[in-house]
């Protein structure tokens, strides 16, 4: 990746990336998910209600179970390889420094020029 953001270079293994990025926040949603469900399911007294959070917890673990499996199989998360899954987080922490510091916009945000003349509103005012 160089710091030209029109260079079709850059875009190479981008909707990968993306996919992956997309994956491991479904991954760290899902966790939070079966977390804060099982906070409320010991905060829960009705027999009602914890029946239905015992539900969803349980179809919580499965959401995280079936997006782990899915992202393991695609190798973009290594639960079981801590050195494989460091060079990855290593690659995607360099990626992110690049495109930060990748020139996205112009360094001369000045519009003038760029429109039609349009009338100096000011100055009518003046001379009405």
């Amino acid at each position: 990746m160089n710091g030209d953001y029109l260079d079709p270079i850059n875009a190479m293994n981008m909707p990968e990336m993306a996919d992956m990025t997309f994956a491991m926040d479904f991954l760290v949603r899902a966790k939070e998910g079966v977390r804060n469900m099982a906070i409320a399911l010991t905060e829960t007294a009705s027999p009602e209600a914890r029946a239905v959070l015992r539900s969803q917890l349980r179809q919580g673990i499965a959401l995280h179970q079936e997006i782990s499996d899915l992202m393991i199989r695609k190798k973009w998360f290594h639960p079981y390889e801590l050195s494989e899954q460091y060079k990855l987080d290593q690659q995607s922490a360099q990626n992110t420094v690049m495109l930060g510091r990748m020139q996205l916009f112009p360094g001369d945000t000045s519009r003038k020029g760029m429109f039609d003349r349009t009338p100096d509103v000011h100055k009518e005012e003046t001379n009405a």
